[in-house]
């Protein structure tokens, strides 16, 4: 696949971001209180937010992979 070089660097740093930004947003959601019931059970918050960051975190792994492969193209 062929792409100008801006636009190839411009997919490795949106991907590096998304990995580099959403685990730590995940560790916060996994201490907030409303992540748990009473029994220690997870919530629908946590469910929520750990398919969000799963599935950003899934797309931003393919986004860097897209653009490293248009670099080395």
């Amino acid at each position: 696949m062929q792409l100008p070089l801006a636009l190839s660097i411009v997919l490795v740093i949106a991907g590096l971001w998304t990995l580099i930004v959403w685990p730590p947003f995940l560790r916060r959601v996994f201490k907030d209180p409303r992540s748990k019931d009473e029994n220690g059970a997870p919530t629908r918050f946590l469910k929520v937010h750990f398919m969000l960051v799963t599935t950003s975190m899934i797309l931003g792994a393919a986004t860097l992979v897209i653009g490293i492969r248009t670099l080395a193209a």
